[in-house]
């Protein structure tokens, strides 16, 4: 295979530079063995984006590995110094249940200290909303996050924080991209031994705080305590962090009968009984589901390798039903504003955000609630931004609850990152108010419907090849989106296009443009005449295109009746976007 020269340069590089020899006999072997590999992972550098790092762990410019690492880390450095008084800079390192992880933050830790960086480095894997939350505490100036949250097992990552818990964002993460550009050698990056001076070493030492932090967001702490161990709770960790903290939270919110899929809360970055460690996945969930059911539980929360995601399994009519991203961010919204309503303490400034990818149902109950709801771009960071904002611009805005339909939610302001572990603690409070009535999540959704309308959403990803040839493929179907837009789906019109690369909002009714207020994205969203909306966007992290569709229906007879109704009417959008794709 005909390689470039800027790729046999890196590859000479990596065979002739200070590599360990694993390395250079791996490189030797792709080369030999498999010549398209070896351009794959030689072909680019995996790139900093504006959350960090995320990738295939392996060798080469363009896989997650302790010298990838170890560049990030002094690019994060370099910037620290020139943003922060040199000898105040502070730093604080977490780590999930992956291969490497524990590594690659003992190599992060070291490259920070070499650089004069006070470093505070947790010895057992903890969640990555506890890592934003001891960003705050410490008072540090960053976070770093060794995680490849819900990916496969061959996945790591580098996630970054700033001093305000939240994942970085303008400036910060251009800056940190530059720097991280600007080294051009990996193999020379100075390092300390893991027990210099500057890196403290954690072990529980700020568990409690986390645990008396999100004791206060209850709404009905009495109750709870009084009666939470009638609810029966079945708990998966999918081999991540959250067996760490998510049962010890749950019975400090007065949930005492938790029953764990054993199997699954031990640790272990092979993801045994998940290939996927998805709660999004029913393969992920069938364990924790299986446990529910001999146990005779009422509920199971899975939680993610990271413990930032949540799945949430219901026993209902003697079935198992699963709810997904909207619905669960539905029911939460729903509670926490009707239960601060109750108490007269639903403030007129208090505000929801969400996502342009996520359900509908969201503003429509912050609009009967006569609150305001913020839509902002796919990714937790622009929720945390948003709080961030509001508390220091003096904005009389005031965060009450945050989510995307990717599992993830927040409630609270101890993080600034979705957070699985207070998200199961919410879920087990509004399912024991339901259960107090003889009643599920599911009928409280039931519920909802009938005051709003059932708001039905899917997602649908067209998978690419991995590698250079994959990327290239997802990129030209975009550019064809673009030259080509959508008019008409099934007989209903395009009312809007919002193209978020152009950073314009064109109404098809009126022959309007104006600009859209928020950062450039590689994005697309149609609304239609029927209620619908259609957003497609190429995946952050893997060589996918994903599309979102939702739809609305107002009027119906009984709900299971209607969802069925929604359900054919986005299977049939979907159908369509896949002919308009030629797929």
């Amino acid at each position: 295979m005909n390689l470039d020269t800027v790729t046999e340069d890196r590859i000479h590089s990596w065979t002739s530079g200070n590599f360990d020899a694993d390395t250079k006999a791996e490189i030797s072997k792709l080369k030999s063995d498999n010549p398209k590999l070896l351009r794959d992972v030689f072909y680019t550098e995996l790139a900093f984006g504006t959350g960090g790092l995320r990738g295939i762990m392996g060798v080469g410019t363009n896989r997650i590995n302790i010298y990838t690492i170890r560049k990030a880390s002094l690019g994060l450095a370099n910037y620290i110094k020139k943003s922060s008084i040199a000898n105040e800079a502070r730093v604080v390192i977490g780590f999930d249940s992956r291969n490497n992880s524990q590594l690659f933050a003992q190599e992060t830790a070291r490259v920070l200290a070499a650089q004069g960086i006070e470093v505070f480095l947790f010895e057992e894997l903890r969640p990555t909303p506890y890592i934003s939350f001891a960003c705050r505490q410490l008072q540090c100036t960053a976070a770093v996050m060794i995680t490849a949250s819900h990916n496969p097992s061959e996945y790591n990552g580098y996630k970054v924080y700033w001093s305000d818990g939240a994942q970085i964002v303008p400036p910060h993460d251009q800056g940190i991209m530059n720097e991280v550009q600007s080294i051009k050698s990996y193999d020379d990056i100075p390092t300390v031994k893991i027990d210099n001076k500057l890196i403290h070493i954690l072990s529980t030492d700020l568990d409690q705080e986390y645990i008396n932090a999100i004791h206060g967001l209850q709404q009905r702490p009495h109750e709870n305590q009084k009666n939470g161990k009638q609810l029966h709770i079945t708990y998966s960790s999918l081999h991540g962090a959250g067996i760490t903290l998510v049962p010890q939270s749950l019975k400090d919110w007065g949930f005492s009968n938790i029953f764990l899929v054993e199997q699954q809360c031990i640790p272990d970055g092979n993801f045994p009984t998940a290939k996927s460690p998805n709660p999004e996945y029913p393969q992920a969930l069938a364990l924790g589901i299986e446990t529910m059911k001999k146990n005779g539980n009422d509920i199971l929360f899975v939680t993610d390798p990271d413990a930032d995601r949540l799945g949430v399994v219901v026993m209902h009519n003697g079935r198992a039903v699963t709810l997904n991203g909207n619905e669960t961010a539905s029911i939460c919204t729903w509670y926490l504003c009707s239960s601060l309503k109750k108490k007269n303490m639903l403030r007129s400034n208090d505000a929801v955000v969400t996502t342009i990818v996520s359900t509908e149902l969201i503003p429509t109950i912050c609009k009967e609630y006569n609150i305001h709801c913020e839509e902002v771009l796919t990714g937790f960071k622009y929720i945390g931004e948003k709080i961030h904002l509001w508390e220091t611009n003096k904005s009389k805005l005031h965060f009450l609850f945050g989510a995307e339909e990717s599992y993830g939610y927040l409630v609270g302001t101890h993080a600034r990152d979705k957070d699985a572990v207070v998200s199961c603690c919410l879920l087990a409070e509004i399912a024991l108010y339901a259960k107090e009535q003889n009643k599920t999540l599911i009928d409280l959704l039931y519920d909802i419907y009938s005051e709003y309308g059932i708001f039905r959403e899917i997602q649908y990803s067209i998978d690419f090849p991995p590698g250079k040839d994959g990327m290239d493929s997802m990129k030209e179907m975009m550019r064809n989106l673009r030259s080509k837009p959508l008019d008409e789906i099934n007989n209903s019109r395009v009312l809007i296009i919002e193209d978020y690369l152009t950073q314009e909002r064109v109404d098809k009714v009126n022959q309007k443009k104006e600009k859209i207020n928020l950062p450039v994205s590689d994005v697309i969203l149609y609304k239609f005449d029927n209620n619908s909306k259609v957003v497609v966007r190429p995946s952050g992290t893997e060589p996918k295109l994903k599309i979102y569709a939702g739809v609305r229906l107002n009027v119906f007879c009984e709900a299971e009746h209607g969802i069925k109704q929604c359900d054919d009417k986005l299977q049939d959008l979907i159908n369509a976007i896949k002919q308009k794709l030629s797929l």
